[in-house]
């Protein structure tokens, strides 16, 4: 077993995932999803900066999960504290690109793995901050699974197209029947657009796991806020994009066997 492999693969990881909170953070502004004053610039500038002062971070502190530590959680220039979204992400960055390199070696299917964990890391921590899963990812995500099973390298080509519409189909049906019976939105497009994108990279035989295995993500997420914000889990607002994510990272990396 070459350990060497999988140390760089995670450091690559690591970097990968400190670009993702960039993309998180201000990738919603570029988007149109939220207005631009709460979060000012673009993807590569300015350079980083606390969200509350606006004081550029040092280089040190920028270091993937080093500069967490180094600044101990908070501004170096107001103190004020910084999200753990930070280090959680870049271990997720470390996890997916290791995962893949784990299960399908240092291949070219590792790559493209990586691509699609890696975008779903982005999509749920968006959803979580912001309630918009965007379709700059979710469309992109689901060409993307069609193109690579062409060849059917995750799944069958005929079976990442079916996974692909009846993901959307699914919980588009869902939408609306909620919408009929309370007379209110529940689950929004971006959710059937991400259920789409999953099954196009694993094939429609995986939907009802993901399903089952992202509602349970979101109870639990649901309880420890409600817990932990001593509230009724009624007033808990949380969207459902993180918990299919996790479930769509989870299975490619512990496939389930269908």
């Amino acid at each position: 077993m070459d350990w060497g492999i999988y140390v760089t693969a995670s450091l690559v990881g690591l970097v990968l995932g400190s670009f993702l909170n960039v993309v998180i953070h201000r990738g919603p502004v570029r988007w149109g999803l939220i207005d631009p004053s709460e979060r000012p610039g673009g993807l590569a500038r300015p350079r980083s900066h606390c969200p509350a002062c606006k004081t550029p971070i040092p280089v040190a502190h920028l270091i993937p999960l080093i500069g967490f530590a180094l600044a101990k959680g908070r501004c170096h220039a107001c103190g004020d504290r910084i999200s753990w979204r930070y280090p959680i992400v870049e271990l997720l960055g470390a996890l997916a690109v290791a995962g893949a390199v784990v299960v399908f070696g240092p291949t070219v299917e590792a790559g493209l793995a990586a691509i699609y964990l890696l975008t779903l890391i982005a999509l749920a921590g968006i959803d979580f901050e912001t309630g918009f899963l965007p379709d700059a990812l979710t469309i992109t995500l689901i060409v993307g699974g069609l193109a690579v099973n062409t060849v059917d390298i995750f799944a069958p080509a005929p079976d990442a197209v079916i996974g692909a519409l009846a993901g959307y189909a699914i919980f588009v049906a869902v939408e609306l029947a909620y919408r009929q019976i309370r007379g209110r939105d529940g689950l929004g497009r971006g959710d059937a657009k991400l259920l789409s994108a999953i099954g196009a990279w694993l094939g429609w035989t995986y939907l009802p796991m993901v399903v089952l295995i992202g509602s349970l993500a979101t109870l639990a997420i649901v309880g420890i806020k409600s817990v932990s914000q001593k509230v009724s889990y009624k007033d808990v607002a949380i969207p459902f994009g993180p918990g299919l994510a996790a479930a769509g990272f989870l299975l490619l990396l512990v496939p389930v066997g269908f």
